[in-house]
């Protein structure tokens, strides 16, 4: 059974772990266990993010009445 991550505290957050993990696997440099934990872990914080983004994109369909509009500057 994989071992549980704690989550991260925000979208924000998440997103750097992610960032900082996806540097050290691309230098090659880790052993195995530690490659396949990054993995699993990269997995974890990519669902993380998207499921952040959907509940996002879920609450402005709700604000826009049903349709998400694209988003413009003003």
């Amino acid at each position: 059974m994989p071992k549980a991550f704690k989550p991260p505290d925000t979208y924000e957050a998440a997103l750097q772990e992610l960032e900082q993990l996806v540097g050290l696997i691309e230098t090659g440099q880790l052993p195995l266990e530690q490659l396949l934990t990054g993995y699993q872990r990269g997995a974890e914080l990519l669902k993380f993010c998207r499921d952040k983004l959907q509940a996002v994109e879920s609450q402005i369909k709700v604000l826009d009445d049903g349709a998400l509009k694209p988003w413009t500057q003003e």
